[in-house]
């Protein structure tokens, strides 16, 4: 194993990573900006190295000065989390160049995967099925078009170089498709810079179920199960379960075994996800591969009893996979609760602010990370994620009451500090979603107004209950005691995205502290 490793992240995931490391004996290298120079991870880490300004660009993005980082500490093995620079080809690549090991899959097999449209390809090749729709990208608006009126309408138009939600525009007539092809050109050429799009049927009404699979170095593979992803908010997920519920068995399997083959067939290494749409005949769809550790994957660890941290370390280190597949074997619901700071009044606007209280919840099966706590100052430069509330129990009714009990004890509050934890709870107490019959749509329809009734109430069972507070003080909050609820932050935004970050000069580490 690894003696020391750098881990260029911050917040709950640069401390979960930290700790794994720990547990393996081996010693670490936070990095940080100055914004988070006083942050748990900082405070945790064997060694501490401060990379730039609170500015993501010059610190977290700042491959050059991560590098040097790790080359002045000594460290062998960079650890990118999610978001920032895990799933950047190029970065990896410096990574190999300077005798670094990227704990990840491959540069060139990040960069075919980053291509959506690539992607497409390759798992198409694989046997993998695919929405209806353009395999390639589509240079000219006509193309487009003669697509869309092959697949029928509605379609999504998405970046080939997408990601994070981002970079995709849902188009439902053939009027609107010249407009929206330009306008997601443009978009896609900003923050991606590159302006390739193609065209599938846009599945409104289907499930966000994917499989966790790890792959090592030898050709070996397994897959650890499915979950489902379905309630999000603008294409990004709020809440995560494992398993995936109300789906056939004979589903559940075909899904994890061809998401196992797609990812073994293009020489993928490490921890990563193939996520799919399942409509609702359960026929799969596959979106994408994310080549990194999900913000969602203590649900798989809970069901699974699997580290997976501690695996893509171990694969990385060159150790053959640890694991066959009959070696998995799924427990129980686990079902994990975003929480985000930002007010789900003001359109879930970033709330950031001085957190003057901060009591997590306890109690059985009930796992809270977080790198937050009283006095914590929550930047406003970074995502929102404040914490994940995780839990476990035999079956899912029980997994659910649990997390609502947990979100009811969780107690945050400071002078303009907001948390999406009502809004969560409010998911958890929708009867659709109770009943496992939510799709995608679900939370779209809970955040659309309820039609207003002249002769009667007005009103509907998805409207927030009277006195129900929109911030982080629960204590003492009103809330119906109906059976529960999920959460709701704004999902993975990825910090960074996924726009490609040259190695510039830079000035390097600026400080470093050693213990």
């Amino acid at each position: 194993m690894f003696d020391k490793v750098l881990i260029a992240n911050r917040g709950e995931i640069a401390l979960r990573v930290l700790r794994a490391c720990r547990e393996l004996g081996v010693r670490t290298v936070v990095v940080h900006s100055s914004a988070d120079a006083d942050s748990l991870p900082v405070r945790l880490a064997d060694e501490a190295v401060r990379i730039g300004p609170a500015a993501s660009r010059r610190s977290y993005l700042n491959a050059a000065a991560i590098v040097e980082a790790a080359r002045q500490t000594g460290a062998q093995a960079v650890h990118p989390g999610y978001g920032f620079l895990s799933e950047d080809a190029d970065f990896a690549e410096i990574c190999a160049e300077n005798g670094l090991v990227f704990v990840g899959p491959p540069p060139q097999v990040m960069a075919a995967l980053a291509d959506k449209s690539t992607a497409r390809a390759l798992m198409s090749a694989a046997g993998l099925p695919l929405p209806p729709g353009s395999v390639r990208t589509l240079p000219t608006v006509a193309e487009a078009q003669e697509v869309a009126a092959d697949v029928g309408y509605p379609v999504i138009v998405k970046a080939a170089a997408g990601g994070g939600g981002r970079g995709m525009t849902v188009v439902r007539s053939a009027a609107e498709l010249p407009r929206a092809y330009a306008r997601t050109r443009a978009a896609a050429q900003v923050a991606f810079g590159d302006d390739r799009v193609y065209v599938e049927r846009s599945l409104a009404d289907a499930r966000h179920v994917e499989v966790q699979v790890l792959c090592d170095g030898q050709g070996n593979g397994v897959h650890l199960g499915t979950r489902d992803c379905s309630v999000q908010r603008r294409h990004q997920k709020l809440i995560e379960e494992a398993p995936a519920p109300a789906l056939r068995q004979a589903t559940l399997d075909t899904v994890a075994e061809v998401a196992l083959r797609g990812a073994l067939s293009v020489g993928f290494t490490g921890a990563g996800t193939v996520e799919f749409l399942v409509d609702e005949a359960e026929r799969c769809h596959f979106l994408e591969i994310n080549c990194r550790i999900q913000v969602e994957h203590p649900v798989t660890e809970m069901v699974t009893g699997v580290d997976l941290v501690q695996e893509q370390l171990h694969i990385a280190y060159g150790t053959p996979l640890r694991l066959r597949q009959s070696d998995v074997r799924l427990t129980g619901v686990a079902i994990e609760c975003r929480v985000n700071v930002e007010d789900p009044d003001r359109d879930f606007a970033p709330a950031p602010g001085r957190l003057d209280r901060f009591r997590p919840p306890g109690g059985p099966f009930t796992r809270v990370d977080t790198h937050g706590h009283t006095g914590y100052l929550v930047s406003p430069h970074y995502d929102s994620l404040l914490a994940k509330v995780a839990v476990w129990a035999p079956d899912r009714d029980a997994a659910l009451d649990r997390l609502d009990r947990a979100l009811a004890e969780f107690d945050v509050a400071g002078p303009g500090v907001r948390t999406t934890i009502p809004f969560a709870r409010r998911v958890l107490r929708d009867p659709a979603f109770r009943a496992a019959r939510h799709t995608t749509a679900l939370v779209e329809r809970l955040l659309t107004p309820p039609a207003v009734a002249t002769d009667g109430p007005v009103g509907s069972a998805d409207s927030a209950p009277a006195g129900e507070r929109a911030d982080g003080a629960h204590a003492g909050a009103v809330v119906p005691r109906l059976r529960s609820a999920v959460p709701d932050p704004r999902a993975e935004a990825d910090p960074a995205g996924r726009t490609p970050v040259r190695a510039v000069p830079a000035a390097g580490p600026t400080t470093w502290r050693n213990r």
